[in-house]
């Protein structure tokens, strides 16, 4: 991977720990401006976390 005239090494670039699956991935280019609030892998982790918000109250 070249950058302005840089070569960054896979190795060396940032991980976090995914909240769901808590597998470690890498930093990403299209996550470049949003580094700091990525907190899922994927997009299929994102969808799957359970909302702490209370849905609507159904009586029956």
């Amino acid at each position: 991977m070249r950058r302005g005239g840089k070569s960054v090494s896979k190795e060396n670039l940032p991980q976090k720990i995914c909240l769901k699956c808590e597998r470690p991935f890498s930093w990403r280019k299209k996550w470049e401006r949003d580094w700091v609030e990525v907190k899922y892998c994927s997009d299929a982790c994102r969808r799957n976390v359970i909302s702490k918000k209370p849905g609507p109250v159904r009586e029956g």
